[in-house]
């Protein structure tokens, strides 16, 4: 199954950045142009640089945000700013974050990963994916010749195995322990024994992994890997290119938090707005909760959290009220969905969001969806989105649990884009892994 190998990590000179914070940055899917722009200001050492660039109206082929990252990475490395492990290791990542007024700690592995086909189920993923993000990744790859953020995968440890040799490892002195700034903190240790980094891989060896948080990334490392392999008619199959970079975390992690992504909907004509509860009175039973109503939003999330029969909240056709929305006829729906899903897909929240109210009853195309259809994370800023009228509606969804994700991917199939959210990201510039 996985092939796990450790790789010497490349990372920031602790002696010569004072505060981690300014330099490491979120990864580029969730950074907008107003971050981009405070990242490059935070710091001129701040990995955005490398990670997601910025376009200038002057670029040209020979000089884009492609290949000034590339030259920077070069510069970083010859002055020491970035540094190269001696030794390869298997790198023990603690994430500490706060959620909800929580702390959690989320702990994973970081190593080399050998990239393999989807068909051979050795690496499993669980949602859709879009061409235009590939295809980025894939021109960074080719300019940097790194993995500048890891893929994030799940693992299962029912023996314990894995958690007992990373339990040992706290012990000793930390690769970097970066205090908490803003509510985040990281403790990462280089694992460098080879009995302990066989005892990991080998348990690793033995299962497929699931990609959690990284689709874009991994498709773009296969298209790299083929596209080298096309220039390399000697390789052995062992060359860095054949490899990526994973942080791998179990699937009972107390820390491993999963989002909905809450749809929101605008540009809906007004004709088709009026009709939309008779519609929805076909396929569910509607419960109207008024906004004053005491305990309306625990009543909410006791909804939300709730694993009972399928179940949506509505927000925007009363700005005085929500609107609880139980499924009818699973049958029925399902009947609607296209027929090479699998089961557990039909059954999911999204997927009946997706396929029969925005689709079916919204009637929104792929090209609406582009305009018109946005995700939030929080279900307040949802609701006060359509508050302030940036959008007309938003459907409130209930996170997926982590053993259904599992399931998706073992029947090899596929979530709707934007399924899930696992928070927080984990960053980039905390460890680089060279493919050359």
């Amino acid at each position: 199954m996985a092939e796990v190998y450790p790789f010497r990590g490349i990372h920031y000179n602790k002696s010569l950045i004072d505060e981690w914070a300014a330099v490491i940055c979120d990864p580029y899917d969730i950074i907008n142009q107003q971050q981009q722009q405070e990242l490059y200001r935070k710091s001129e050492y701040n990995f955005v640089r490398l990670e997601f660039g910025r376009e200038l109206p002057q670029d040209t082929v020979n000089d884009n945000k492609y290949t000034r990252g590339a030259a920077t990475l070069e510069q970083w490395l010859a002055q020491d700013v970035l540094e190269v492990d001696q030794e390869p290791a298997v790198y023990l990542h603690d994430q500490y974050f706060t959620y909800n007024g929580k702390e959690f700690r989320r702990r994973g592995i970081t190593a080399r990963v050998r990239i393999e086909e989807w068909d051979r189920m050795v690496i499993r993923p669980h949602e859709g994916t879009t061409g235009e993000p590939k295809g980025d990744r894939l021109s960074l790859l080719w300019a940097l010749k790194v993995n500048t953020s890891p893929i994030l995968a799940i693992y299962q440890d029912t023996e314990k195995q894995i958690s007992s040799v990373l339990t040992e490892q706290e012990s000793k002195q930390p690769l970097m322990d970066l205090k908490k700034k803003d509510g985040e903190g990281h403790t990462v240790w280089a694992i460098t024994d080879p009995g302990a980094i066989s005892q990991i891989s080998g348990s690793l060896t033995g299962q497929p992994l699931y990609i959690a948080d990284g689709h874009h990334r991994y498709e773009s490392a296969m298209a790299y890997q083929q596209e080298r392999l096309a220039y390399s008619k000697s390789a052995s199959g062992n060359e860095p290119f054949n490899f990526v970079m994973m942080t791998m975390v179990d699937f009972t992690d107390p820390g491993l938090i999963i989002l909905p992504p809450h749809r929101l909907v605008r540009g809906i004509p007004r004709a088709v707005l009026n009709e939309l509860v008779g519609k929805l009175e076909v396929f569910f039973e509607i419960e109207e909760l008024p906004l004053s109503m005491a305990g309306v939003w625990q009543h909410v999330d006791r909804v939300l959290l709730s694993r009972d029969d399928i179940r949506l909240v509505l927000f925007g056709l009363d700005r005085g009220s929500l609107y609880l929305l139980r499924l009818r006829d699973m049958n029925m729906v399902s009947q609607m969905m296209p027929h090479f899903h699998s089961d557990l897909y039909k059954n999911l929240d999204v997927s009946i969001v997706d396929h029969i109210v925005l689709e079916k009853l919204l009637a929104m195309s792929s090209d609406d969806e582009k305009a018109n259809l946005d995700y939030s994370y929080d279900r307040l800023d949802a609701v006060n989105k359509v508050l302030n009228q940036e959008y007309q509606l938003v459907f409130l969804l209930r996170p997926v649990r982590a053993e259904i994700i599992k399931g998706i991917a073992d029947a090899a199939d596929r979530m709707p884009r934007k399924s899930t959210y696992f928070y927080p990201k984990l960053p980039a510039g905390l460890l680089i892994n060279k493919l050359v």
